[in-house]
């Protein structure tokens, strides 16, 4: 009893050391400016570019397309029609923003960027031209890039659906286990699905009503939940807790069922996850994936408390069962 106490208090007291330094670690003395901050006015039109552009000068690119052709010659003597010199980088090329103007006269694109590959060569193009043709140099950055691409989304859902509707009717088929349907007593894999279906509708919120959050974080990246407004930070603890619930589901099925059945349930919830993916960030963009996740959230958990949960143990070999009678393993009477 003495030893409980003792590690019951010093738990509270780790705890609370650790809360004093938290708080004491966000503190900040502020000291009082002597001298206000005077920005000039091109300070203030790269502050306001960046606003609304979220990148400026120094801003890092790489190139996604196949080619990005840049001009040597400044804006207005492009517009003007005289020969001008350009060259070309491709693909995998790393640039860097080293100007940027507005050119009212050009009733393309007004905003004109300056780049410098790696050799050091200046040219500039327009800013949908380089924002079609390159994409922010960094790894999450890429990734929202590649799996935004039209063609690529349309690929990916044809290929995830046929391998879905095959997998899921080998399962059915086969009567093995499967999430929501057969599953078993393991809550990971209904949790899985229900983070993946609210990851997507996140997602899809975000882009409906905050399409400007979402350009920024496209151009400044992280995977900080704390350190981006709100609603991404809601989306970015989500993708950390499907990591976390997907490990914590795969030794759960690792331990629970044999290889080959686990490795078939494995597959079937994979399939689940993507359709669900699929289904609640295509229906949010409608209004329509909320209603659906309601119901999916009652339907998931009904299932699973009423046909998966077990609710009693085998008195004579210890296996769970989900409802008393004869049991399944050893063939003794549980009343």
């Amino acid at each position: 009893m003495k030893k409980s106490s003792s590690l019951y208090f010093a738990f509270v007291l780790l705890m609370a050391i650790v809360g004093i330094l938290t708080l004491g670690s966000c503190y900040q003395h502020r000291q009082k400016s002597k001298m206000p901050f005077a920005f000039n006015e091109r300070q203030i039109d790269s502050l306001s570019f960046f606003s609304t552009h979220h990148y400026t000068n120094n801003y890092n690119f790489v190139v996604k397309g196949d080619s990005l052709i840049l001009l040597r010659s400044l804006p207005t003597e492009i517009l003007t029609g005289v020969d001008i010199d350009s060259f070309v980088v491709y693909k995998g090329a790393h640039l860097v923003v080293a100007d940027i103007r507005k050119v009212p006269a050009d009733s393309i694109d007004s905003i004109w960027v300056q780049l410098a590959n790696d050799t050091s060569a200046f040219g500039w193009t327009r800013e949908g031209r380089l924002l079609q043709n390159a994409m922010p140099d960094d790894p999450i950055s890429e990734f929202i890039s590649d799996f935004s691409n039209t063609h690529v989304i349309i690929f990916l859902l044809v290929i995830v659906v046929i391998a879905a509707s095959y997998l899921l009717w080998s399962i059915f088929r086969r009567n093995a286990r499967i999430v929501h349907f057969k599953d078993f007593n393991s809550f990971y894999p209904t949790l899985l699905c229900l983070l993946v279906a609210t990851s997507a509708t996140l997602y899809a919120s975000i882009q409906l009503f905050a399409p400007q959050m979402w350009q920024h974080f496209y151009f400044h990246p992280t995977l900080n939940p704390f350190s981006v407004p709100t609603p991404l930070g809601f989306f970015l603890t989500a993708v950390w807790a499907m990591l976390i619930v997907s490990l914590a589901a795969f030794d759960d099925v690792r331990h629970q069922l044999p290889f080959g059945e686990a490795v078939l349930y494995i597959g079937g919830l994979a399939a689940v996850c993507a359709v669900d993916y699929i289904v609640f960030s295509i229906t949010t963009l409608y209004y329509i994936g909320y209603l659906f996740l309601v119901f999916y959230y009652y339907y998931a958990l009904r299932r699973y408390f009423l046909f998966s949960r077990a609710h009693f143990v085998c008195g004579n070999c210890g296996v769970k069962l989900h409802k008393k009678g004869i049991c399944p393993n050893c063939g003794a009477l549980n009343e």
